[in-house]
């Protein structure tokens, strides 16, 4: 006797067809699971024996097999029980035998017979849909993760009694009206910060808007109290909104990670990733006995915030070098390598010396030693990464108890997102989104300089001393400047400005 059901396997964001076959023969009793199975997946045998148990079945004293293939595939996860649960019922006769046919079967068994929510349920189905599967039985928690699949028919149960009356032909209450909870699955977060509560500092803001409309790294510096993390916690409410694809994207990353809130479909919002300074660098890049998504794969299509700088470790700054120029993570481990989107936006905020007040010598306690000491800890290959640095200066008592409000986010949005049309405009042809992600063979065609603007950058170039990566930023940065001005050509002004946003480094790294 034998009955097989189909299911996935997760490597890295990318879903593996697994099929859980069953077979029951004379001889010894004996439950056995093989296939290349993890610690947890070999725990399921107990699982499911129980679950079906206080369920109504009782395995029968005879040798039965179930074998997870192929078998060159490391299993891992709770995500295989139901789908052993079914094939073992089918095995059994206790289903119909075309029950799970042209579906997956995904969901992780309580001893009771409940049926609990499992993680990476979105990348597992686009990968079915892929290979041509349209419907799925999942638990009744991730019914909305399900949904956000287009096209995939959606079967939500909470114990193995539904989904055993659902191939039955008895559809439950919860399975037919498994649709109406998703009335707020795409509903856009509110946010609670906003930039017209930031006095003074019009630089920053400037800086941040480019930066937004670009998807730009920023540095920003400055004294204590300047407002720097107030503006970075700001940027998210700037950012234009993000497409389906960039949703479906952030939405694949946390559903691996375990992050979505039970009922949640697709993230509609940028994500805004604040580590905390002692961070180890296996928890920024990721990492794991089954490795799992880090801080830098998180904050993909949205912002990663780091707070002083020069506190993480060096070794943890240095792991974001990789990540900043290809846009992606890899995670070697002796069974398989695995691969996670790293494609964020850098937001840092610094002091410029250890007591915070350099190059004001009048409040400043560091010898200049002590400055180098701790700009030094931010190395030139990461320095020269980040596109625009900007100074907060030091607010003056008019700025602070000023009446006035600044613009709102709303309004600075609208000219980014007029920025980003442009863009879309513009690469409407490629594979690229933003202005940062223009590759060097494409500068020219994307930002052809004049005649006067070459002889810019040529002076710039050498006064400055700009390394090739750091020019070929400095012409992305001005072309975002063109886009918010609403230019196709880039200008001189629009060159200025750049020039004065990568200039400051120069300020306080090369003295």
């Amino acid at each position: 006797m034998y009955s097989c059901v189909k299911t996935l396997a997760l490597s890295g964001l990318i879903g593996k067809e697994i099929r859980v076959e069953a077979d029951m023969s004379e001889g010894l009793p004996v439950f056995e699971m093989v296939g290349f199975l993890g610690g947890e997946v070999k725990e399921a045998r107990e699982r499911v024996r129980t679950a079906l148990k206080n369920s109504g079945v009782s395995l029968p004293p005879k040798r039965i097999t179930v074998n997870l293939s192929p078998a060159d595939i490391k299993k891992s996860g709770t995500s295989y029980d139901l789908a052993v649960a079914v094939s073992l019922l089918k095995l059994l006769g206790k289903l119909p035998p075309e029950s799970a046919d042209g579906m997956v079967v995904i969901g992780e068994l309580g001893l009771s017979g409940e049926i609990h929510k499992v993680n990476g349920v979105l990348p597992m189905l686009i990968e079915a849909k892929s290979m041509g599967i349209s419907s799925c039985m999942v638990p009744h928690d991730n019914i909305a993760e399900a949904m956000a699949v287009d096209g995939m028919g959606v079967i939500g149960v909470r114990s193995i009694e539904e989904m055993r009356s659902f191939f039955e032909g008895k559809e439950t209450e919860c399975v037919r009206n498994a649709r109406a909870d998703l009335n707020d699955m795409y509903e856009d977060t509110d946010y609670d910060v906003d930039f017209s509560e930031v006095n003074g500092q019009e630089t920053c803001k400037r800086a941040m808007e480019i930066a937004a409309a670009g998807m730009h790294n920023i540095l920003l510096i400055g004294p204590p109290g300047s407002g720097k993390t107030m503006l970075a916690k700001r940027l998210p409410t700037i950012l234009p909104k993000p497409d389906t694809d960039e949703c479906m994207e952030i939405t694949k990353i946390y559903s691996v990670a375990g992050l979505l809130k039970d009922g949640q479909g697709l993230i509609r919002t940028r994500p805004f990733v604040a580590p905390h300074h002692t961070i180890s660098a296996a928890a920024m890049a990721g990492g794991g006995a089954i490795p799992r998504p880090g801080e830098c794969s998180l904050s993909h299509r949205g912002v990663l915030f780091l707070d002083e700088l020069p506190e993480f470790s060096k070794s943890t700054l240095e792991i974001l070098r990789q990540p900043m120029e290809d846009k992606q993570v890899t995670i070697a481990r002796a069974a398989a390598s695995y691969t996670y989107p790293a494609g964020f936006l850098l937001c840092a905020a610094m002091n410029p010396c250890k007591c915070g007040y350099y190059p004001d010598r009048e409040k400043c306690r560091c010898s200049d030693s002590d400055v180098q000491k701790y700009l030094g800890k931010i190395s030139g290959p990461l320095l020269d990464r980040i596109d625009i640095c900007a100074e907060a200066s030091r607010m003056d008592y008019k700025d602070i108890s000023s009446k006035e409000c600044g613009e709102s986010s709303a309004v600075i949005r609208k000219r980014v997102e007029g920025a980003v049309m442009m863009q879309k405009e513009r690469f409407k042809d490629s594979d690229i989104r933003f202005n940062t992600d223009i590759g060097v063979k494409d500068i020219d065609r994307y930002c052809h300089l004049g005649r006067k603007e070459e002889k810019l950058m040529r002076e710039a170039f050498e006064s400055i001393g700009l390394s090739a990566r750091a020019y070929h930023k400095m012409i992305r940065v001005a072309r975002t400047i063109a886009d918010l001005d609403g230019s196709e050509k880039i200008e001189c002004r629009h060159l200025s400005e750049a020039i004065g946003f990568r200039n400051i480094d120069r300020r306080y790294w090369n003295g």
